[in-house]
């Protein structure tokens, strides 16, 4: 297993092939460097003298100071980079990402650059990622070492891909609902390190929680397959794979040059080793986001809270087309629900309150169902609906008059305690609480999806995209309680 960490927590980065062109990749990475707030030493290597960025540009690597540097970023062709990689080993660098294209992707000629590539490496004792990737992102070091957008809030979801757009995909999603990201790359050709060595560097990772993988081919799914499973049993590894269809998996081969796997042998190894295979990119997205900010449920019984009752019908629909199951309430949890409630609410799982919640309804209901030894999971509905309605008596043309200042800012305050109190009762009772609101994509400003944003908490966008989440949270715990873990 290759060292990792020069490439996840480098000392000091050179970056060959910079010019002050900003459309070319070795500026756009420099400046992607220095904007995210990386701490270290950064070396420009390039042809034009003079300063990048108010980084001077060098002639060559051999003015680097030695050990100054552990990382090497290549955005300069093949023929330079054999040479360039012996100088930068000579200079105390172990890690190397190619960004250059032009190698086993380019045809006969440049599989066997590629090929001469690999084996300098192994001699050097440099770890390489690519070539022809996208880049690598480490936000403990402050690190965006890529030659596209975007970087990534701190958080505890790891990204490895065999798709640099997927990568940008997953750290945009990052962006939007404030579940952020501890490292992300993309393996590119994966000459030297693929998808299972980054697995292994995240599942000993302190700064993640989870991992997110996308995949379109698999070379030796046996050994995939013996790599992973172990690292499943130390942390959730969330699969979405590519060319799982016949149409897609001739796309895939097109764009990896490689053959992918028969999507029923792939999907039996997932369930043997513990992966959670998602359906779609969105998906494998919310489900990492939800590992990382939820604790795992001890069962399948899922309890569904709303305010009013079609959302919780669309849940109740959500969960039959998973192994959860929608919970009977049990006689000590009804009794104290229909004390704090009106006549008229469901008096059955899902609990409709009807509209009767009163100033701290919803927080003690959600104390009563999560703290329930009987209640496994619990899925919030109806976040966002108060706020709404003062968004509505803000613009209405009326507003601060009669009366509507204060009750603009009752609504807003509550809905603000509701996302609070989510996050809040699921961490104290150990019990998973998923809030889902059309809003989150609508209305992200609205005082509920954006307290739970800034919380750094996944706020679904549907009913059935919060189960589907927490299907694949029920669906790993009860693999580690089968395999006594």
């Amino acid at each position: 297993m290759p060292d990792l960490r020069s490439l996840f927590n480098p000392r000091g980065i050179i970056v060959s092939g910079v010019s002050n062109h900003p459309g070319k990749f070795g500026f756009v990475t420099l400046h992607n460097i220095l904007s995210c707030g990386f701490q270290g030493p950064v070396f420009a290597l390039g042809r034009e003298a003079g300063e990048v960025l108010n980084v001077p540009v060098l002639a060559s690597i051999d003015d680097v100071p030695d050990g100054a540097a552990d990382f090497l970023f290549i955005c300069t062709p093949p023929a330079l980079n054999e040479d360039l990689l012996r100088r930068a080993a000579a200079k105390g660098v172990t890690a190397a990402f190619c960004a250059a294209g032009g190698y086993r992707e380019a045809g006969p000629d440049g599989a066997e650059a590629e090929a001469r590539l690999v084996a300098l490496c192994a001699d050097l004792g440099i770890a390489l990622a690519g070539p022809n990737g996208q880049g690598v992102v480490s936000t403990p070091a402050n690190m965006c070492a890529q030659i596209v957008a975007p970087y990534a809030p701190p958080g505890r979801i790891a990204i490895a891909s065999q798709s640099g757009n997927f990568v940008s995909s997953f750290l945009n999603m990052a962006n939007h609902t404030g579940v952020g990201v501890s490292r992300a790359v993309a393996a590119g050709n994966a000459s030297v390190l693929g998808i299972a060595d980054y697995l292994e560097y995240f599942s000993d990772d302190d700064e993640t929680a989870v991992s997110l993988v996308y995949l379109e081919s698999v070379d030796d799914g046996r050994e995939l397959f013996e790599r992973i499973r172990p690292l499943s049993e130390r942390k959730p590894i969330v699969v979405v794979k590519g060319g799982a269809s016949a149409a897609g998996a001739r796309a895939a081969a097109s764009h990896t040059g490689a053959l992918a796997t028969d999507d029923a042998v792939f999907d039996g190894m997932c369930r043997q080793a513990g992966l959670i295979r998602a359906r779609d990119v969105e998906e494998a997205f919310e489900a990492a986001a939800t590992f990382a900010t939820q604790p795992l449920p001890k069962g399948d019984r899922v309890v569904v809270v709303t305010t009013v009752g079609g959302w919780g019908v669309a849940a109740v629909d959500a969960i039959a087309d998973t192994r959860l199951t929608t919970a009977a309430l049990p006689d000590d949890l009804f009794a104290a629900i229909n004390d704090k409630l009106p006549p008229r609410w469901s008096k059955n799982n899902p609990i409709d309150m009807a509209g009767g919640e009163t100033r701290d309804t919803v927080p003690e209901i959600l104390e009563l169902v999560a703290g329930h030894d009987e209640v496994d999971a619990v899925v919030l509905l109806g976040l966002g609906i108060q706020s709404r309605t003062a968004a509505m008596l803000r613009s209405g043309g009326f507003f601060p008059d009669h009366g509507l200042e204060r009750i603009v800012a009752f609504h807003e305050r509550q809905d603000t305690r509701y996302a609070e109190a989510a996050a809040e009762i699921s961490a104290s009772t150990g019990t998973p609480v998923v809030a889902a609101t059309e809003l989150a994509n609508t209305d992200p400003n609205n005082p509920a999806p954006a307290t739970l944003r800034a919380m750094g908490r996944l706020c679904h966008a549907s009913a059935g995209r919060a189960v589907r989440s927490l299907h694949h949270l029920a669906s790993y715990a009860a693999w580690r309680r089968h395999r006594g873990l």
